[in-house]
């Protein structure tokens, strides 16, 4: 048996809300006990006292979560400044779901998301990682040595899924949650061990325009040069005078194949030509600038449905989870709602949903288990049991 439960509140009172959200799950879960969740919430709760009050609930839970720009559930769909919790029970001893948390994590990456996973793992009777569900920091961390750190804990062949926490576009401070405790500066993780069924899809909406150039000079998330030239006269030559923003992406060529992922603007430098984007940028990949209207995107939150639809290897999952980016939800406006919708009529049977709006989003590319980071991306998981 493989059940999940989720609760959703728009009460910005605290603790109303843990009471709406938990009386929802239980009433869910119809006396079933869950093992594990994670929790969503926006960035003015007293995320504490919310803490405390699942633990008085759900002694013990394995819960991993943290701070947002957005919610998305089956219960309310698309909202802001709410509160929305995950819980999964099973009684399959050959699954289990167990919670990890490494601190300090943008002092040491690798140390902080070595600590996470193995402390997760000793919990899991020697079964195996299938994946890893995570909400690091976002500010002072970078999201692809967080995940370079993960892959190195957990095998390069583990999938990992999930978003950089968020804190409202404020670029101030996000929380994490792991059990009864609020964390800044950390990576919480939730590896489901053993006999997990799962399927995934990824899409962006955005379509690479021009021919690929190469990136020739580049420090992390600062672009320098491209094709030789300084990154602002490439962007130049397809854009004119507009300036690099997060409505014109980089599409990043990561292997082989023409999949790539999504590098967002986040500021240049005229003096020297530079952009620096929200995420690193690898010296001497390949790069097309992109473009797309509002449409697109919204599309794409389909695209990615479909494919987790496609590819599902069981009868029928249990629950969807979403991560989609911030970048998206402002672009996106006030028809950001949507985009939950779209992805939903997908679907032919009523599934519990949930998910959250982030800086930046982590999940391997469609038909792939090598993980990617991304930006301005719309990704579903699909979670279900053999």
């Amino acid at each position: 048996m493989f059940k999940v439960a989720v609760g959703h509140s728009n009460d910005p009172d605290s603790d109303c809300a843990i009471a709406e959200v938990l009386e929802q799950c239980q009433k869910s879960l119809a006396g079933k006990i869950p093992n594990a969740g994670i929790l969503f919430a926006a960035i003015d709760f007293d995320h504490n006292l919310i803490l405390q009050e699942i633990d008085q609930v759900f002694p013990g839970i394995e819960l991993i979560g943290g701070t947002t720009d957005g919610e998305i559930s089956s219960v309310l769909g698309f909202e802001q400044d709410s509160l929305t919790l995950t819980v999964f029970c099973t009684d399959n001893t050959n699954l289990k779901i167990l919670a990890g948390i490494g601190e300090n994590v943008s002092l040491n990456p690798v140390a902080a998301t070595s600590r996470a996973v193995e402390q997760a793992l000793s919990k899991s009777s020697n079964l195996a990682a299938t994946i890893c569900l995570t909400i690091p920091e976002t500010l002072g961390s970078s999201g692809v040595s967080i995940l370079n750190g993960l892959k190195l804990a957990l095998g390069q062949q583990v999938p990992i899924f999930g978003g950089l926490a968020a804190d409202q576009n404020r670029f101030q401070q996000t929380y994490q949650f792991f059990k009864t405790k609020v964390f800044s500066d950390s990576v919480p993780v939730l590896l489901f061990c053993g006999e997990l069924l799962f399927s995934h899809g990824v899409a962006s909406g955005w379509n690479p325009i021009g021919k690929k150039s190469l990136v020739t000079s580049a420090d992390k998330h600062i672009v320098y040069e491209i094709d030789g030239e300084p990154a602002l006269h490439f962007y130049h030559r397809y854009l004119g005078s507009l300036t690099p923003a997060a409505e014109y992406p980089l599409a990043i060529y990561g292997d082989v194949t023409e999949q790539f992922y999504m590098r967002a603007p986040k500021t240049h430098d005229s003096s020297n030509g530079s952009i620096t984007f929200f995420a690193d940028v690898p010296n001497q990949a390949l790069v097309q600038i992109t473009q797309a209207s509002c449409d697109d995107i919204l599309t794409a939150s389909k695209i990615s449905m479909t494919n987790a639809l496609e590819n599902y290897p069981g009868v029928e999952p249990k629950v969807v989870l979403f991560f989609s980016c911030a970048s998206r939800r402002q672009i996106l406006g006030t028809r950001a709602r949507e985009e939950y919708q779209i992805a939903k009529s997908c679907l032919k049977i009523e599934l519990p949903c949930c998910g959250f709006y982030a800086n930046g989003e982590i999940s391997p590319n469609s038909g792939s288990n090598w993980t990617y980071f991304h930006n301005e991306t719309f990704v579903t998981l699909m979670l279900g049991e053999k």
